[in-house]
């Protein structure tokens, strides 16, 4: 037979002694508990698949805000890059634009007339779908041709 802790008196009356044996059987029925908690290898894989998913989700949130705000920055840039280049480019050099773009504008009506008339459907459908992702995507697009235009405009100025 086992003797009592010694960090607890021993009981002096039969209910005492129940009451320590009722103790005794809580706390032993938590630590069965706890073990077999342990043991269960199920829960414990299912809590940390729980855990799992939670952290990607916050992290894809993370790194969707990551994207819209370097697209929002990247859009700005555009923007500043394009009313730079506009403001130092000669007024001369903006007029040619200007008429370059109309002639281009022009040419590209009736491009597109030809196109409608001759392409088969299924070429034009992924046509119009790409022309759907440049509109939606123009202001890069405008400031990339501006600064496109400005670095051929300066190297041509520069050779002379």
């Amino acid at each position: 037979m086992t003797q009592p802790p010694h960090d607890e008196p021993t009981a002096s009356s039969p209910e005492q002694l129940q009451e320590q044996v009722e103790q005794t059987r809580q706390e032993l029925g938590e630590t069965v508990e706890e073990l077999a908690a342990k043991t269960d290898v199920k829960a414990r894989a299912q809590e940390k698949a729980t855990a799992v998913k939670k952290q990607v989700g916050v992290l894809t949130e993370q790194a969707g805000a990551k994207a819209a705000e370097v697209t929002g920055q990247a859009k700005v840039k555009a923007a500043e890059a394009t009313h730079l280049v506009q403001d130092k480019l000669p007024d001369p050099v903006k007029d040619k634009a200007t008429a370059a773009a109309e002639q281009v504008k022009a040419k590209a009506g009736q491009a597109g007339q030809v196109w409608q008339d001759k392409a088969p459907e299924p070429v034009r459908a992924k046509a119009e779908q790409g022309a759907r992702a440049a509109r939606a995507n123009r202001t890069v697009l405008i400031a990339a041709g501006g600064v496109a235009v400005a670095a051929w405009l300066l190297r041509r100025r520069g050779r002379r």
